[in-house]
């Protein structure tokens, strides 16, 4: 196993916006993460994903570029950049950074100039059509819902956006554009960033002819840009022009739609493209015939069959990104765990699994506090761009009811995992002097970092132990897995083993009592106990789990 320092990290992902304010304008910002970095350090974070810190009009909060080389007006200045990334280092903290180049904001200067006439020189930096039929070019719909084309009069042509309007496609057959991100990586690596979340990475390379898609597809013209036919040409090029320049870049792609076997062409060993991937498998789970808005029943049983098998097929050919939670999806607590009477154990025991599996584990800023979905009760409250064109296309037209929908956003909606950190029980749980850009949620008086770091039976601090011994077993990080009892509809038990060290996973998913029974090919002559979320005897063997229990042995 080749073993890199992005595989052992623990990565921490703020989200700019929600993490801290310093200046009292309700947004969050870069000088306010600079404050914090302490609080990273305690909990015994190595490396921070940094969400968007770039210039942007915020049609997408900030996944809408419109200077690559700058820093939004909200978050600071690219002193305070230097001077985040500077204390970052004081503390062995590593960066990486959102690079977000599938599309950029329409007020892009690349895209002012394109849209201007069809000879311009930036013409060819965006995907440009005629019409057909008196339409647009093709029948694909945008990933926020509704026609993925927008048209422009002064041109008589229609601009491709797989997301927002103000987010036009980049064209990557231009070798300009691809040259031009390069030199924007070069820039930023240069600066010191240690690496990069490359956002919707499999969606660069569009098949030639742009053909309509299959309207029985949720996204409609998805089989023509996810996975296109050059897409691994670019990441190649990105290596051999970028990454392979400099000391062990990290890099993980976000990749929809994506099975293990397109995972070991993005990410393998012997391929020279990414370090890895995100997939999004087990987090699509519940969403019926893929509709993130439609939800059906969740069975343990499928998750875990989900969870195992990127575990046992990428060992040993490709890395794995372990992830329950981030800006884009619901709080883990409460979507798998109980978000009220049992908050504390549920989450401790779904971080003991994110933290006893093969691959990189992400833990998006709050987790480790235990924070739960926002609760909000209006459509007023939820400020995400997908949700309120959601709302246009399926509530105001009669689809579904109000109350319909919003029970689902009280489930699903992104704006779950955005609400603001909350610190203290202070007015804005110390988020911020002003007005939240979001709102915050109200058990913030009750579930608040002072809270957690008074108390030593905290999530937090069962998250600070969890990441010691990761740090301190390499059976944590790189060893193989092995599945139990996989039918089971309460239990998860695996096992991982590396160089004759072993470790025994129990975990049980539900709020109920549960016998576990040793498995009779595991057999040992002594044992000791790694964690555990309740007190214990610290004895292998058969027993009863409570509600939410997870315990962990190493034997021999």
């Amino acid at each position: 196993m080749d073993r890199k320092w992005w595989k052992e990290a623990v990565v921490y992902q703020i989200y700019p916006r929600s993490f801290q304010d310093s200046n009292g304008d309700g947004i969050g910002d870069l000088k306010g993460i600079t404050s914090r970095l302490d609080y990273l350090q305690e909990l015994g974070i190595d490396t921070v994903w940094l969400s968007p810190h770039f210039k942007s009009p915020n049609d997408d909060n900030g996944y809408d570029i419109s200077d690559y080389r700058d820093i939004m007006d909200e978050f600071g200045t690219m002193e305070d950049f230097d001077e985040m990334q500077q204390e970052m280092r004081k503390r062995g903290i590593h960066l990486v950074i959102d690079l977000v180049v599938n599309h950029t904001s329409d007020e892009h200067e690349w895209f002012v100039e394109s849209k201007k006439s069809k000879d311009n020189p930036y013409r060819d930096y965006y995907i440009w059509r005629d019409g057909k039929d008196g339409k647009e070019p093709n029948n694909w719909v945008s990933r926020f819902s509704g026609k993925a084309w927008d048209y422009n009069g002064e041109t008589n042509q229609y601009y491709l956006h797989l997301y927002s309007p103000k987010q036009p496609d980049l064209n990557w057959e231009n070798p300009k554009v691809r040259d031009e991100i390069y030199d924007m990586m070069k820039f930023w690596i240069e600066k010191g960033v240690d690496g990069f979340r490359l956002d919707a990475a499999g969606s660069y390379s569009k098949t030639e002819g742009l053909p309509d898609g299959d309207l029985n597809n949720v996204n409609v013209g998805a089989e023509y840009y996810l996975h296109g036919p050059r897409i691994h040409e670019y990441f190649k090029e990105m290596n051999e022009k970028v990454l392979s320049q400099y000391d062990d870049i990290m890099t993980v792609g976000e990749i929809a739609a994506v099975t293990v076997e397109d995972a070991k062409k993005y990410s393998g060993t012997d391929r020279q493209e990414l370090g890895m991937i995100f997939q999004f498998e087990h987090v699509n789970l519940e969403y019926k015939n893929g509709d993130r808005y439609s939800l059906k029943p969740f069975k343990m049983s499928e998750f875990k069959k989900v969870m195992s098998k990127w575990q046992t097929e990428l060992d040993g050919l490709a890395w794995n990104s372990l992830y329950l939670a981030n800006h884009d999806q619901p709080r883990s607590v409460s979507r798998w765990g109980d978000d009220k009477k049992y908050r504390n154990e549920s989450a401790k025991m779904l971080y003991t699994m994110i933290m006893t599996m093969q691959g990189t584990p992400y833990i998006y800023q709050g987790e480790e506090l235990g924070m739960t979905n926002a609760g909000y009760t209006s459509i007023e409250d939820y400020q995400d761009i997908n949700v309120r064109t959601i709302w246009k296309e399926r509530v105001l037209t009669g689809m579904v009811s109000p109350e319909e929908m919003l029970d689902t956003l009280s489930v699903i909606s992104r704006d779950n995992a955005r609400t603001p950190m909350q610190w203290d029980d202070s007015k804005n749980g110390g988020f911020t002097t002003g007005t939240p850009w979001l709102k915050m949620n109200r058990n913030y008086t009750e579930i608040n970092a002072k809270e957690s770091l008074d108390n030593p039976d905290s999530i937090f601090h069962y998250m600070q132990k969890l990441i010691k011994l990761r740090k301190q077993n390499a059976v944590a990080v790189y060893g193989s897995f092995h599945e139990y009892d996989e039918e089971n509809e309460s239990l998860y038990v695996y096992t991982r083993e590396l160089d004759g060290q072993k470790m025994l996973v129990v975990l049980n998913f539900t709020g109920e009592e549960k016998e576990f029974h040793l498995p009779k090919e595991i057999e040992y002559n002594k044992s000791q106990l790694y964690i555990s979320n309740y007190e214990n005897d610290g004895k292998i063997g058969d027993k009863c789990l409570r509600p939410y229990e997870a315990v962990v042995y190493l034997y021999e």
